[in-house]
């Protein structure tokens, strides 16, 4: 692998990459004036001191799944919280990117914020198709659906960052890509006007909104136009779930960021005929699971990104 290293940015493509072999129980992600670098593996990253903001991603916990991948979903998940709890560098909040259940009952619901809340952080969330199964659609939304606009999409500010929750899980066929809709795109036109283009974003859904795999529904059909609106800024970070591994593409000033799941992988694009649980050995399971941390430094021009998986 060569070094590419932009200096006008700041960024070493070579760490990013390199960064991206840790499966995550998390990424440590530092946002520093917002350009994306890796400070390197774990071990780096907990001497590391934060002065600034410092999050968690989490994803796709599908509480109640219990078949031959994983049978024991709410295990890992409470692993993966453990992991938290125990990290050197405490996260300001967490994100959560979507599928926190498995077939959007009450009983996941609830085992879920159980769980997660032994974490005693604040968590925002955003849905992913698995939470809106239940026949109103009303589950997810009467739980962490207050405050928000049209079918869950919102934004909120932290330490000079700009955070925008978006929904792209409505009316998905099987094996269709996500769509945002108009609405969604007027209401984050109108959300970034008047913002300074030197303000850093980072946006939230849980499909990935570039097109991974379209064959299997892994990316965001209007995805384009959001992205239109997002273009002047010279900072953007875009962090999803939904395809259950780590993949990550620059592209100018956006880094697309995907978070594996807390529950089971899948396979990589096109690697089987199409994607769903993948049963591994049980010994290498925990190495594919995990979440992502991120944090902030005033400053500095960088965004940091570790994984940390429940193993390895």
């Amino acid at each position: 692998m060569t070094s590419d290293h932009d200096d006008r940015r700041g960024v070493s493509r070579r760490r990013i990459l390199e960064c991206m072999t840790w499966a995550g129980t998390g990424v440590l992600w530092t946002l520093a004036g917002g350009v994306p670098q890796s400070i390197g593996i774990i071990g780096e990253a907990a001497a590391a001191e934060s002065s600034g903001l410092t999050f968690l991603q989490i994803s796709d916990s599908h509480v109640g799944f219990d078949k031959a991948a994983n049978p024991n979903a709410i295990g890992t998940l409470e692993e993966a919280i453990s992991k938290i709890q125990s990290m050197p560098i405490k996260p300001s909040f967490i994100i959560h990117t979507g599928d926190i259940t498995h077939l959007s009952k009450p009983s996941e619901f609830d085992d879920a914020d159980r769980i997660i809340s032994r974490a005693r952080l604040d968590v925002h969330y955003v849905p992913g198709e698995h939470d809106f199964l239940d026949e109103d659609v009303k589950l997810y939304r009467d739980r962490y659906g207050r405050g928000t606009k049209g079918n869950g999409w919102y934004s909120f500010d932290a330490n000079g960052v700009h955070f925008i929750g978006l929904v792209n899980v409505v009316d998905l066929k099987a094996g269709g890509l996500g769509n945002l809709g108009n609405d969604q795109l007027a209401w984050l036109e109108d959300d970034l006007k008047g913002r300074s283009a030197s303000t850093p974003i980072v946006v939230f859904a849980h499909i990935p909104l570039w097109t991974v795999y379209p064959a299997w529904g892994w990316g965001t059909e209007d995805a384009a136009r959001a992205l239109d609106h997002l273009k002047r800024f010279g900072s953007v970070t875009v962090l999803n779930g939904h395809i259950h591994q780590i993949m990550q593409k620059v592209e100018g000033s956006v880094t697309f960021h995907t978070a594996m799941s807390t529950a089971f992988p899948q396979p990589a694009p096109g690697a089987a005929p199409s994607p769903g649980p993948m049963r591994v050995a049980d010994d290498k399971l925990r190495s594919l699971l995990g979440a992502t941390d991120v944090s902030f430094k005033r400053g500095q021009k960088r965004l940091a990104i570790i994984d940390r998986p429940l193993q390895g």
